[in-house]
């Protein structure tokens, strides 16, 4: 027989669309060692299994949340927004301060409501529709209940049973309400429960907020189609995204403990970051951060139902033997790296790498290219390192980190009658470069790596291009000169830092694409996006917000002699991410801001 010791759940505020998995240990009667997998009726142990149950609490009153802090309690709502037929959860505040405080961002909500309501479509769909059919009817499944049972216990308490399983994803109808698990010890023979249930009541459910909608800005001279929103309804255009999602690994309380815990588990994080990533609805996406186990289980599939195709390349972390070594090794030494090998295995799971996505029905993959940079060190010590500092210069540039270049067919004409049944071919790079500062040697190599293998590409085919990702660089440092600039100065200061020599001599620091940075464009548009830009340097304020650090990290490079970029995602303001303190947040799951380009590319006959 077993025992229930423990049910414990993660998060302690439950949140509409994002699943609720509970911590159950078991342990067999008499003792033994505690038993956290699944005990099934398919697999009991010793003829016993477990049996979950989720209530909500009907006659608990139901407590409205505040929009902005929705671990508050509403004490006021906003009448304008219920007329101006806003979602109701977003009308609520917890005090006449908060209300204040919000304004700008609330009265904007008011402004393209009316703007929404005078186009045709639907205008909570243009609004606020991140969430797709699938995701909507999960969200609302509770609007018709699986389990119609009620249960009165002798509290006074009316449990409205609303789900059987050990998971439970809350759903719009239980905003408001207290959800409790129930977990008890089921004898496998006579399907009847031994002792009583273990039982865990949950905080009041919450709905997930919703970040404030990002437009998509033209950028080019004239609007040719005269779209409100910048977007040209050519076919021939496309859309990119890059974006660095902070890996779960790196999502620590010590490192982001002004975001509330519950916004900073990944449970919460994975859905409002695919929320955000479909909302999108680019034809490219371009991540950074994504660990091996979250594009498994979570990214490729669930992108797989949106009509996304993946490719992922995880950083390396290799471990070198000589092949005679175990000849030198006791059967103890050996039994030992035994044991390490398979914690590097399983540690092998959480590292993160660059995947990319691209929509199967406006491309098809054609080749793919995976930089190691580890690989690439290898072979430069060998080259150029002597002997005696090999081992020293391996250590500074050894990484892992990589890049992951897919070469993509579209299935759709950019150019025209005049080349039609041409093949168009694009090349999209994405990276995420070395992240420690005092490596700026380390950081230009990197890049200067990439760019000569992106060179050789150019080399063999006409390919337009575009460069995505997190090059842990700040404009003005000398990857992003070598990117933007196609060269270094040589009195660049950054070169003063090459103890290797591996950047030497200077003049080879150059390439010969036409890179231009998308966001640059902003540089040259209206008033607001311009005040959200660093005009010095023809790119954003920020594109990475922490409490301790602001600056741009993140770029999407093309090819200007091939592509032409129509349309910008607006970018945020400081202000507005302030008021959680910085990023990650509730609302937004990163602590970088997305990128998005619209890109046409040019007829051959006028490149």
């Amino acid at each position: 027989m077993v025992s229930v010791i423990r049910v414990h759940l993660p998060s302690e505020i439950p949140i509409v669309g994002c699943e609720l998995t509970p911590y159950v240990v078991v342990r067999r009667v008499g003792g033994g060692i505690p038993i956290t997998d699944d005990v099934t009726e398919a697999a009991p142990i010793d003829g016993y299994f477990l049996r979950y149950k989720w209530y909500r609490i009907q006659s608990d009153k139901q407590v409205n949340v505040c929009s902005v802090h929705p671990t508050e309690q509403a004490t006021l709502q906003c009448i304008a927004c219920l007329k101006a037929k806003i979602p109701v959860a977003k009308s609520y505040h917890c005090s006449a301060k908060c209300f204040s405080d919000a304004w700008q961002h609330h009265r904007s909500l008011h402004l393209r409501a009316a703007s929404a309501a005078n186009e045709s479509g639907n205008e909570e769909e243009e609004m606020f529709g991140r969430v797709n059919s699938t995701d909507t009817q999960n969200l609302t499944s509770g609007s018709t209940p699986i389990y119609p049972a009620s249960v009165t216990q002798r509290s006074g308490e009316t449990w409205f049973e609303v789900g059987r399983s050990k998971t439970y994803t809350p759903s719009a109808d239980d905003i408001g309400y207290t959800l409790k698990f129930e977990c008890v010890v089921v004898d496998i023979q006579r399907k009847l429960p031994v002792g009583s249930p273990s039982q865990i009541t949950t905080s009041h459910v919450i709905p997930a907020p919703t970040p404030p909608p990002r437009r998509l800005i033209p950028v080019n001279v004239v609007d040719l189609m005269g779209n409100a929103d910048g977007r040209q309804s050519s076919a021939g255009n496309f859309t990119v995204l890059s974006y660095n999602i902070l890996a779960d690994v790196y999502a620590t309380s010590e490192s982001y403990s002004y975001c509330p815990s519950w916004a900073l588990s990944w449970t919460y994080r994975c859905q409002n970051l695919l929320r955000e990533m479909v909302g999108y609805r680019a034809d490219i996406i371009c991540l950074q951060e994504v660990q091996n186990d979250h594009f498994e289980e979570f990214f490729s599939p669930e992108l797989d139902k949106h009509g996304y195709q993946a490719i992922y390349k995880r950083k390396t972390s290799e471990v070198f033997f000589q092949s005679s070594i175990y000849d030198l090794m006791s059967i103890d030494a050996v039994v030992l790296l035994y044991s390490y090998m398979i914690c590097f295995i399983q540690v092998s799971q959480t590292l993160d790498g660059c995947a990319t996505f691209f929509r199967r029905d406006r491309f098809s993959h054609v080749k793919k290219y995976e930089v190691e940079f580890n690989k690439a060190a290898q072979s430069l010590a060998e080259a150029v390192v002597p002997n005696g500092q090999k081992k020293n210069a391996l250590h500074r540039l050894i990484k892992d980190n990589v890049a992951l270049i897919v070469v993509v067919e579209a299935k759709f004409n950019h150019q025209g009658d005049d080349n039609l049944g041409k093949r168009q071919l694009l090349c999209v790079a994405n990276t995420h470069v070395n992240v420690h500062h005092d490596l700026k040697d380390v950081k230009l190599w990197q890049v200067h790596t990439l760019l000569k293998g992106l060179e050789k590409i150019a080399a063999s085919a006409d390919i337009p291009m575009l460069v995505c990702g997190d090059f842990n660089s700040a404009p003005g440092s000398s990857p992003h000169s070598l990117l933007a600039l196609g060269k270094v100065d040589a009195m660049h200061p950054d070169l003063s830092v090459d103890p290797l020599g591996i950047l030497r001599p200077h003049t080879k620091l150059t390439h010969q694409l036409a890179l231009v940075s998308a966001y640059s464009s902003f540089a040259r548009s209206g008033i607001e996006q311009r005040r959200r830009m660093d005009l010095s340097t023809n790119e954003p304020l920020f594109t990475n917000c922490t409490r301790d650090f602001i600056g741009t990290n993140d770029y999407i490079f093309y090819t200007a002699d091939s592509l032409t970029v129509d349309s910008l995602l607006e970018l945020l303001d400081e202000d507005s991410l302030r008021k959680d303190t910085a990023l990650p947040s509730p609302e937004w799951s990163s602590d970088h801001i997305a990128l998005l380009g619209e890109f046409r590319v040019k007829p051959r006959n006028r490149r």
